[in-house]
């Protein structure tokens, strides 16, 4: 499965922004974006203003890097959402935030997409009792995931049980910290989404 091996750091330079890659380095003053807080390559200071395609094409890839998605699968959702009724940028956001690595990361069992991708990827999660190990995996209203009982003593978990309350849990989740078990009520409404993104834009670029 193909998957993004480089620096995650100079995704977020890239963006100009925290995309929040790397759980509490991102946090810290060693996040290279607080010591080089431009662009990387030869000219990332001296680039000139960006066009309208340009900011299309930067909003895509600022949300595929949050979510961790390559562009065929983002592309593919995209098409998803523009299919269902609904505004299909705000359709768009809520499938990517019902993606179970995503889910798990909000839980705040693991302190990035990236790595709550790999405790999915490792079989460490149950939705409705049943082992699931894909990342991509949806999640749908009243679905109740938790930790599964062999893995609840590894270091990841007892440090998400030790941290619970510090990172904000959306409305849509329910989580039980002292049972590592999570309940989703719903599907995620637009305006409880805090990713920084203009969906809008994203829908312009794909719509030419």
């Amino acid at each position: 499965m193909a998957r993004y091996t480089g620096a995650d750091c100079r995704m977020c330079r890239r963006e100009k922004m925290k995309l929040f890659l790397k759980g509490s380095k991102c946090e810290s003053p060693k996040c290279p974006i607080e010591i080089r807080p431009y662009p990387p390559g030869e000219h990332g200071r001296g680039r000139s203003k960006d066009s309208e395609y340009l900011l299309q094409l930067r909003e895509k890839q600022k949300a595929r890097r949050i979510y961790g998605v390559l562009e065929k699968q983002f592309r593919g959702y995209y098409e998803e959402a523009n299919r269902k009724t609904g505004k299909t940028g705000e359709v768009l956001l809520q499938i990517l935030e019902s993606r179970l690595d995503n889910v798990v990361y909000r839980a705040g069992w693991a302190e990035s997409r990236d790595m709550a991708r790999q405790l999915v990827k490792h079989g460490h999660i149950r939705v409705n009792g049943r082992k699931v190990d894909i990342p991509s995996y949806r999640v749908s209203a009243n679905d109740i995931l938790e930790v599964a009982e062999k893995s609840r003593r590894m270091v990841p978990f007892e440090i998400a049980q030790a941290r619970a309350g510090e990172r904000p849990v959306p409305p849509w989740l329910e989580v039980i910290s002292g049972q590592l078990r999570a309940v989703v009520h719903s599907v995620p409404a637009r305006q409880v989404i805090d990713t920084p993104v203009q969906e809008q834009l994203i829908v312009e670029l794909y719509s030419k």
